[in-house]
């Protein structure tokens, strides 16, 4: 069968819009703070200690390690028994607003500095995340001004 550039095309794309999308899964380095190494193994290279708490995207899983990005993009392999599955996003804008609901203008209860870890408490809906701090304040924050969600 021979095929023509229009077929081929109309395959093509059928094919790109019938593709399942898969969303992001996201952990949490456990209790304990981690080893980030650049191979599956204690034998890689040990790139970065991941302090407790940190998230991190799971790219991949194999023989009890997990391939992950952290909030800068790098990859990297845990053990995947250091992770936890309570789920905690890092501040990426600068003075993160947390408000009492899901709106731009509603009452603030916290102002958030970038780099500072929140607790996911809700998965996100309609753009807006429900956080808390460490220290209590708990409320909505917009999904662009965090990572991990």
């Amino acid at each position: 069968m021979k095929w023509s550039l229009p077929a081929y095309a109309t395959l093509l794309m059928s094919m790109l819009v019938t593709v399942p999308t898969q969303a992001a899964e996201f952990k949490s380095v456990g209790l304990n703070p981690a080893v980030l190494y650049n191979a599956p193994s204690e034998r890689g290279r040990a790139m970065f200690i991941a302090p407790r708490g940190m998230p991190v995207e799971i790219i991949l899983t194999q023989n009890g390690w997990s391939k992950v990005r952290d909030v800068a993009g790098d990859l990297s392999w845990i053990n995947a028994s250091a992770l936890t599955s309570k789920r905690n996003v890092i501040v990426t804008s600068a003075n993160l607003k947390l408000h009492v609901t899901a709106e731009e203008n509603a009452a603030v209860v916290a102002t958030v500095d970038k780099g500072v870890l929140l607790e996911l408490l809700a998965s996100p809906t309609a753009g807006w995340v429900k956080l808390k701090h460490k220290d209590g304040p708990v409320g909505f924050a917009k999904t662009a001004e965090v990572w991990g969600e």
